[in-house]
């Protein structure tokens, strides 16, 4: 069975860290690109991030570019997103996706992921 485990989210101030965790069972992640999204309360799930460990392709909504960096670990099978320079707006719930090579060019579409894992909840106190 495919699964995903998101981890890592806690309660930081503005300014601080966190690193997220996605641990993939079930599939290498060769085989598909892993989305990072997040949904505050009261709105839709939007991409963070997301990357294609075959190719080393990694990609950002404009809002956490240069504050975040997604990475992966093949050994491991997990992808990690290292969130810096954290802001009060960051506050979310935050899942991990896997979805198959081709949705790259429209990585921000959480439709065309295939897996979901549970989420993971970010606060950022001001």
């Amino acid at each position: 069975d495919v699964q995903l485990q998101a981890s890592g989210g806690g309660l930081v101030q503005a300014g601080g860290s966190l690193r997220l965790s996605c641990a993939a069972s079930g599939f290498t992640l060769d085989d598909y690109v892993i989305g990072w999204f997040r949904q505050a309360p009261g709105k839709e799930r939007t991409g963070v991030s997301c990357i294609s460990s075959s190719d080393g392709s990694t990609y950002y909504a404009g809002s956490v570019k240069g504050r975040f960096t997604i990475s992966s670990d093949n050994a491991k099978n997990t992808v990690y997103l290292e969130m810096n320079s954290l802001k009060p707006e960051d506050t979310a719930v935050y899942y991990c996706a896997a979805g198959p090579p081709y949705i790259v060019g429209g990585w921000g579409w959480a439709r065309q992921y295939d897996y979901w894992g549970q989420g993971t909840q970010v606060t950022v106190s001001s």
